[in-house]
């Protein structure tokens, strides 16, 4: 317990750190940038619009509101990929400033998942608009869409921890993990209905894949208007946490011996 309010009192002591480090990751991406932050708005709509057309053939056309249906999903994971792969280079990007001033090293890693959650905020407008130019309806159970969100980014802080000091001793990770990525994306039902996969896959998805629970609560309460069930729900904010567990209980061990290798 008293490590736990130690930790608590330092990140509330480095918040204005956090909170530079954010902005700076923020002005960094859309440097130079004609457009700047809609960016974060014409990127999803963008891709959306590219994905549609392409899988609409192939997988949608049983699907009313493809696009809707098609974003609601592949906001969570864009969300979960940008956040982590950036993570994980938190530490090792940051190496310079590591040598020369002392700060914990999990900040780094916490603003820059913070950083891709308000990137996603921000990625909001582009679902609003896909909402209102396909006549969706706009349900009641959208003002619980912050609790999807805290969800998915005390997930993406345990798996971007545990990312983060994988990567200051293995560099292959990048790597691999850009490959697992790839597989996660499929293994996801963003592009396809998990119903109509045969029903030991569906067992299979539910049991090992946890971004199944955040697609599934999110597209829940922007896509069919319902409030995601207690199994999803709570089985959401349970592996939440334990990732969260993990990541920090391997931040932790590790971390004096960054300066070693990075």
């Amino acid at each position: 317990m008293d490590t736990l309010k130690y930790r608590i009192k330092t990140l509330f002591k480095y918040k204005d750190l956090i909170f530079e480090l954010v902005k700076r990751d923020l002005k960094l991406k859309y440097r130079r940038s004609f457009l700047g932050y809609a960016w974060s708005v014409l990127q999803p709509l963008l891709l959306m619009i590219v994905l549609t057309v392409v899988f609409t053939q192939l997988l949608g056309k049983n699907i009313e509101n493809y696009p809707l249906y098609l974003l609601s999903g592949r906001m969570m994971y864009d969300f979960f990929k940008t956040s982590t792969t950036g993570a994980m280079k938190s530490v090792t990007g940051n190496a310079s400033l590591l040598r020369k001033v002392y700060s914990p090293k999990y900040i780094f890693t916490l603003a820059k998942v913070t950083s891709c959650m308000v990137e996603m905020v921000f990625s909001f407008g582009a679902l609003f608009i896909v909402m209102l130019a396909t006549g969706a309806k706009f349900y009641v159970t959208l003002f619980f869409i912050p609790l999807v969100v805290l969800q998915i980014y005390i997930f993406c802080c345990g798996v971007g921890f545990f990312l983060a000091q994988l990567n200051v001793f293995f560099r292959d990770i990048e790597h691999i993990y850009g490959a697992i990525l790839n597989a996660w994306f499929y293994m996801t039902p963003i592009i396809y209905e998990i119903d109509r996969l045969p029903v030991y896959l569906q067992l299979i998805i539910k049991a090992v894949n946890p971004l199944y629970y955040y697609v599934a609560q999110f597209r829940d309460i922007v896509y069919y208007g319902n409030l995601p069930g207690p199994r999803i729900f709570w089985g959401g904010w349970v592996i939440a946490f334990l990732m969260l567990a993990i990541g920090v209980w391997s931040f932790q061990r590790s971390k004096d011996r960054f300066i070693l290798y990075i």
